[in-house]
């Protein structure tokens, strides 16, 4: 039996997991003395691990992100993150709970996403991808996006492994990591040379001014992944990768593309565009016909190139992690 999205679900509904909450550094409380911390690792990345938990008051069931802060730096960059995320107090995108820091480590207490990667779950072998599960998908992921910009924040690391569904029934989504994310000063000439290089859009590459416009090429890069399992500009390294996204070299020729709608074609090609003042806003992405439209195509999608680039990632991600862990001298 397949499972489609289930469009009875209420992704229009923008319910909260919890109240809006302003947090403040907890130095001198341990995080044992508020919360239950199991066992139990929900995940594990070079910043540490996280660790399903449970607040002693009043039994809520959260994550508990433990990061290491050996270094100034990296201290800096988890105060910048979770700076941001005080204004990133909306449904769409991860929230966060409390904060504790102990000197030697920083825990940030979070909202719990159990549904896992997007593109995970799409593959897997029930799941029926359509045009329309796409859409709703992209509306929620453009929502997200549009809040950020509207405080002038950029993601800056929009990728699929950033985006979670809150459950692994229901369709609605979660952008997550912030730890890239910076406060965007219109009258500022803010330059970036960061990002994930499949996914990052000509001007970080040419270390030129960037903005929120920024992130919504990336948009562009996972909505063409996600109606295709191609990547439009990745090459057989980075320089080659670069050398596409800076010509701005793709097209829909593949047989991927033969079900896929002119108009889910134009909001790519509308996200896509070398110049960034002349690249579909989040804002305007809500307003694309494609993402407005009542009636989307319900063709099923073939999901072959989709699994295999999802396997990809997944080897390269793996691989990543054995090579930082050798760096830092463990024995594998």
């Amino acid at each position: 039996m397949s499972i489609v999205v289930d469009e009875s679900e209420p992704v229009g509904e923008l319910v909260a997991p919890f109240e809006p909450r302003n947090i403040s550094w907890r130095y001198k409380e341990k995080v044992s003395s508020l919360y239950q911390v199991f066992d139990e690792e929900l995940g594990r990345g070079k910043f540490g691990a996280v660790y399903r938990c449970k607040e002693k008051k009043n039994g809520r069931i959260l994550a508990a992100k433990y990061i290491k802060t050996a270094r100034p730096a990296d201290k800096k960059e988890v105060e910048n993150e979770v700076a941001l995320m005080q204004e990133l107090q909306h449904p769409r995108l991860l929230q966060l709970y409390d904060a504790f820091d102990t000197g030697s480590e920083m825990i940030l207490i979070m909202e719990l996403i159990t549904g896992g990667e997007l593109f995970e779950r799409v593959i897997d072998e029930e799941f029926l991808l359509t045009e329309k599960a796409c859409v709703i998908f992209l509306r929620q992921i453009c929502e997200g996006v549009s809040f950020m910009h509207s405080v002038n924040i950029i993601h800056l690391d929009m990728k699929p492994e950033n985006i979670l569904c809150v459950t692994r029934a229901g369709n609605r989504i979660k952008l997550i990591d912030f730890g890239l994310a910076r406060k965007f000063d219109p009258n500022d000439t803010v330059k970036a040379l960061f990002g994930t290089p499949e996914f990052v859009a000509p001007e970080v590459i040419n270390y030129d001014r960037i903005s929120p416009l920024t992130d919504m090429w990336s948009v562009g890069v996972i909505t063409y992944i996600l109606l295709s399992g191609l990547s439009p500009f990745m090459g057989d390294n980075d320089g080659e990768t670069f050398g596409n996204i800076s010509m701005v070299e793709y097209d829909f020729d593949d047989e991927s593309f033969d079900e896929v709608s002119d108009d889910a074609r134009d909001f790519i090609d509308k996200l896509l565009v070398l110049n960034q003042n002349k690249r579909m806003s989040a804002k305007e992405a809500l307003r694309h016909r494609w993402l407005e439209k009542e009636e989307v195509r319900d063709t099923k999608l073939d999901k072959k190139k989709l699994k295999k680039y999802v396997i990809k990632r997944r080897w390269h991600k793996a691989t990543n992690a054995i090579l930082a862990l050798r760096r830092m001298g463990a024995n594998i």
